[in-house]
């Protein structure tokens, strides 16, 4: 390691982040789409949320044999094998003719994108310990850059009138092709083992307020994900390309927000950023829910992506420093409940959508965000972590 050159080092550092664009990129690229494709399968709410789950029920399923399976291959394996098969399956939404086929194309997205997410930050974990200032964080802003550049040609693409089975193949042979070209240059780098039951290590009584902070997090910002162009269409009325524009809004906040969060909690702090950051997603929700017009969504979608943008973050680096757990446990133990939230409150949405209509979806939703700000009170004097 010590004879690696700069250029060796930066090499490999835009290589493990062009995996992240893949990543965003086509997560984003589905995402974008899925008002046009809830329209050509006829779904409702109820069974778009039922669609929807099976992404998550996919990834949980293979997380363990995920984990084993980096432990006895390389992370840099693996990570392409997770590009490759993550970008053949992304060409396929938009093909399909009934629910139960988009069921089974979603629960393979899960899957391998599980693959992906796993190794890539594994491998950004090795590239990191190559390096003495912080990382990280700019491998999770390329993630977003990518959301935010999938979310614009998902944007032209409604504005044009392409299908979403024209669309989805198109990005899938572009990322199938960008991760063959950058992973020779990628670290060949085997993480260290640790024990099966870390995938699933659950917080002590200690790290719990962090974890349910991550939990409504993520539940806030993949509700976004999911529904953010279906609440355009369903409760503003808005065309396709107004939807597709809200969702553009959202992305653009968040990736701005996490390019810019490192300087501003220099300058303010960790616990007054996470603050001003649940508020921003709690009043955002608000302005959503009962001003549901075009530009005050649009404002609202803003305030939600800027919110959610460093609270989980900044969450693994106060959890990283504490006394009860090692740096490991903690953030696996953070990650097993917080990752809960992201796969299962946008399906239960769909269900509430159902049963009443996507505005009071959107309030229950507001109540994490109400709950993030009670929570991050609380661990202000937390000496653990400070």
């Amino acid at each position: 390691m010590d004879q690696l050159t700069a250029a060796g080092k930066s090499k490999m550092r835009i290589a493990n982040s062009v995996f992240f664009f893949v990543s965003g990129f086509g997560y984003s690229s589905w995402a974008s789409r899925i008002p046009s494709i809830k329209h050509q399968l006829n779904l409702n709410e109820a069974q778009l949320g039922i669609v929807l789950f099976a992404m998550p029920v996919g990834l949980m399923l293979t997380m363990p044999l995920t984990a084993k399976m980096i432990k006895h291959f390389s992370s840099r394996v693996m990570m392409l094998i997770g590009a490759l098969a993550f970008s053949l399956v992304l060409c396929l939404p938009g093909f399909a003719a009934y629910m139960w086929q988009l069921i089974v194309v979603l629960f393979f997205i899960g899957s391998t994108r599980n693959i992906l997410g796993l190794s890539m930050n594994s491998q950004a974990v090795g590239i990191q310990a190559l390096y003495d200032k912080s990382i990280m964080v700019t491998f999770h802003g390329i993630w977003s850059l990518a959301g935010f550049g999938g979310a614009a040609v998902g944007y032209l693409m409604v504005l044009f009138n392409v299908a979403p089975s024209y669309h989805l193949l198109f990005v899938g042979i572009a990322m199938f092709i960008l991760s063959m070209i950058f992973y020779p240059s990628t670290y060949d780098y085997q993480p260290a083992e640790t024990p099966d039951k870390s995938v699933f290590s659950m917080p002590d009584k200690h790290l719990l307020k962090f974890s349910l902070i991550c939990f409504a997090s993520m539940a806030c910002e993949n509700t976004l994900y999911d529904w953010s162009g279906v609440y355009f269409e369903k409760v503003v009325h808005a065309t396709k390309s107004f939807a597709e524009a809200g969702f553009v809004v959202y992305m653009v906040t968040m990736t701005i927000g996490r390019f810019a969060g490192d300087r501003v909690v220099s300058a303010i702090g960790i616990k007054k950023v996470l603050t001003y950051s649940s508020v921003l997603v709690f009043a955002g929700l608000l302005v959503s829910v009962f001003l549901p017009f075009t530009l005050t969504i649009y404002l609202g979608y803003a305030m939600i992506g800027m919110g959610v943008s460093c609270i989980v973050p900044l969450i693994f680096s106060m959890a990283g420093k504490s006394k009860t757990m090692n740096s490991s446990q903690a953030l696996a133990a953070i990650s097993t409940v917080g990752y809960l939230g992201f796969v299962i409150v946008p399906p239960i949405v769909g269900f509430i959508a159902q049963a009443a209509n996507l505005q009071i979806a959107f309030f229950v939703v507001a109540a994490f965000a109400a709950m993030m700000i009670w929570l991050v009170r609380k661990i202000e004097d937390e000496p653990a972590v400070s």
